[in-house]
């Protein structure tokens, strides 16, 4: 039985882990910035009340990383697994016509928060003696640059540079460091600007078309990451949902198998 943390898990794909990880039988804590998050979440995990603890973690504070850690082994006894999922993102625009507050946040999130959970789960896994640290890649983490995304995808390919860097240093060690790369994915980062209205880039036709060819909900790619991380025994592995030959099948099928995850 395993011990999991995973941060930003109150809803999309954070959540749909969790309750794959419980439904293998693991214990799980389950983390957000923001308390409220968690009530509709607490329902969806009604079966499984006694085997998940609801922890708020900023993960942009050092102290709450620090606290996620100590509060999650006070309950658990060890951590076996640390996942850091939470991430932030940003209105579809230029650079000049984003607020500066996106900037900060995009960078205190999703490569701070990263470093700042890897480096708490590295040092303690490493006095435990072993464990398995995550961190989720996104739009950038290739390298593939897409205008009007460029704060987030910097993010991303920043976080990847960190991961493949990190796996190098504990190469040594019984802790092992990888990576998740989930596709395109039916959540808010794409239905939702971050204040919450519908995004523009829904209405877009030619997204639409390449988002109902590539995307999937995120139970199905929780599905395959899941048991994938709980037999992984790699340094830097790299579990990737929709790879390039996936991707190449569904365009060929996509005039016979009509998908409409946008209605």
């Amino acid at each position: 039985m395993k011990n999991v943390v995973i941060t930003g898990s109150t809803r999309g794909l954070g959540l749909e882990m969790a309750k794959e990880f419980l439904k293998s039988g693991c214990n799980v804590t389950i983390s957000s910035s923001k308390p409220e998050s968690f009530i509709k979440a607490k329902h969806q995990l009604k079966d499984y009340e006694n085997k998940f603890i609801y922890l708020a973690c900023n993960v942009r504070n050092m102290d709450n990383i620090k606290e996620l850690w100590k509060k999650s082994v006070e309950k658990w006894g060890k951590i076996d697994i640390w996942i850091n999922n939470a991430g932030q993102n940003c209105p579809r625009e230029s650079l000049w016509d984003t607020p500066d507050e996106y900037i900060d946040a995009s960078v205190d999130t999703n490569i701070k928060g990263v470093m700042y959970g890897s480096k708490v789960a590295a040092k303690n896994m490493l006095d435990q003696g072993y464990g398995q640290i995550w961190n989720m890649e996104g739009l950038g983490s290739d390298g593939m640059i897409i205008e009007q995304t460029i704060l987030y995808g910097t993010s991303k390919c920043a976080l990847t540079y960190f991961t493949k860097g990190l796996a190098k240093e504990l190469k040594n060690s019984q802790v092992k460091i990888g990576r998740l790369s989930p596709g395109m994915m039916l959540t808010d980062f794409i239905t939702k600007s971050p204040t919450g209205e519908v995004s523009s880039v829904t209405q877009d036709t030619r997204f639409r078309k390449i988002f109902n060819t590539l995307g999937d909900r995120p139970e199905t790619v929780a599905k395959f990451f899941v048991p994938r991380i709980l037999n992984n025994t790699k340094q830097n592995a790299h579990l990737v949902w929709l790879t390039r030959l996936k991707s190449i099948k569904r365009f060929l099928i996509a005039s016979f198998i009509k998908r409409d995850l946008l209605k």
